[in-house]
């Protein structure tokens, strides 16, 4: 009777053997079916990411503050962003707004590894800026460059990012309309902007907007959204504008813009007054608009302000406010000649200008 027991229970064990066999096969086997099977555009969008996540850091802002209780001044964290590797030599490009009135900026790569970093330049009216750390003892990678000028609606874009401090964050979209316009930091007009649905939160800013090459064609910069988070509707400074702000960024510390050699109205006044041009308040002397013959604004006899020139253009761009004089003059280069058309008591006038560099 024991030896039928026996051979009952080793043959049910053989039964459960093979049968664990089997479903442990069949398992790696799904497993592997699984991790065999994906799309072209998953393929797409995995290769990409793998690629890029060495080039993209965690940029951590920190700013002085006042002890409430011993009135000492502290370190304190301010917030966190991201950024990205321009070129081996260190280089680190972030928003402006990300890095706003720090006193310590930390970048930490993605081997972890932690690095002072030193402002290099601020270009607040494109919300970038260029950072730099010890180029030639940390790992860097430097994303390539595309076109934006190549882009379409509805072209693949892919954000990485540091979405609320989680690091190396993958989102895709598509672009959702070329064109816009956003406000900067410091209230300029920001143009040609793209805007993706691509999941953008904070944390985000600074990082990179990549096409399916995997190449840089945005810097993912703001979101448009009620409540705080992704709504689906996200802006990117494109890179065409990147590569121009930057390489001026690492010489100069900032944008060099031409000058005209005049104090404005702000816009303010000449809206209150009806308006439309920049009104010049004062030419200063031995400037390009001295030379030219620009006048501005006086007082008569009876100490009133009376209107001087008002700039209506510059060559074809019009001006109807300080902002599109600025964008207008951000086009050329000192020493480059520009005419300037201005209205005075009423009649249209034009003057060639040669344009100065600031001092």
């Amino acid at each position: 009777m024991r030896l039928w027991r026996w051979a009952i229970l080793t043959f049910l064990g053989s039964l459960n053997f093979l049968a664990g066999l089997t479903f442990f096969t069949g398992a790696s086997a799904l497993s592997a079916s699984v991790q065999a099977f994906s799309t072209d555009d998953e393929r797409n969008s995995m290769e990409v990411f793998e690629a890029a996540r060495p080039s993209v850091v965690f940029v951590t802002n920190q700013q002085l503050a006042r002890d409430p209780y011993s009135f000492d001044l502290v370190t304190v964290p301010r917030g966190s962003g991201t950024g990205f590797v321009w070129n081996d030599k260190g280089y680190i490009v972030t928003n402006y707004h990300v890095v706003e009135g720090a006193r310590q900026i930390t970048i930490t790569l993605q081997d972890q590894s932690n690095w002072p970093a030193e402002v290099v330049g601020l270009a607040p009216e494109r919300d970038l800026a260029v950072l730099k750390i010890d180029g030639k003892k940390a790992k860097l990678n430097a994303l390539p460059l595309g076109d934006s000028g190549d882009l379409r609606v509805g072209r693949k874009v892919l954000a990485i990012g540091n979405p609320f401090g989680l690091d190396a964050t993958l989102t895709t979209g598509v672009v959702s309309a070329l064109g816009r316009e956003i406000i900067s930091p410091n209230q300029r007009k920001i143009t040609n902007v793209i805007q993706t649905d691509a999941a953008i939160n904070p944390g985000n800013s600074g990082g990179p907007l990549l096409n399916s090459e995997g190449k840089l064609i945005g810097v993912n910069t703001m979101i448009y959204s009620p409540s705080g988070a992704s709504a689906g509707i996200g802006f990117a400074i494109p890179v065409n504008t990147v590569k121009e702000v930057v390489p001026e960024l690492i010489e100069h510390g900032r944008l060099v813009r031409p000058v005209l050699g005049i104090a404005v109205a702000p816009d303010q006044w000449a809206q209150q007054i009806g308006i439309e041009g920049v009104p010049i308040l004062r030419v200063e002397p031995n400037s390009p608009a001295a030379e030219a013959g620009l006048e501005g604004a006086k007082r008569n006899s009876w100490g009133q302000i009376t209107l001087g020139d008002v700039i209506v253009a510059i060559n074809d761009y019009p001006t109807a406010n300080d902002d599109q004089l600025l964008s207008a003059l951000e086009n050329y280069k000192p020493g480059e000649k520009v005419t300037v058309s201005v209205v005075r008591d009423g009649k249209l006038l034009t003057r060639t200008i040669r344009l100065a560099a600031p001092k």
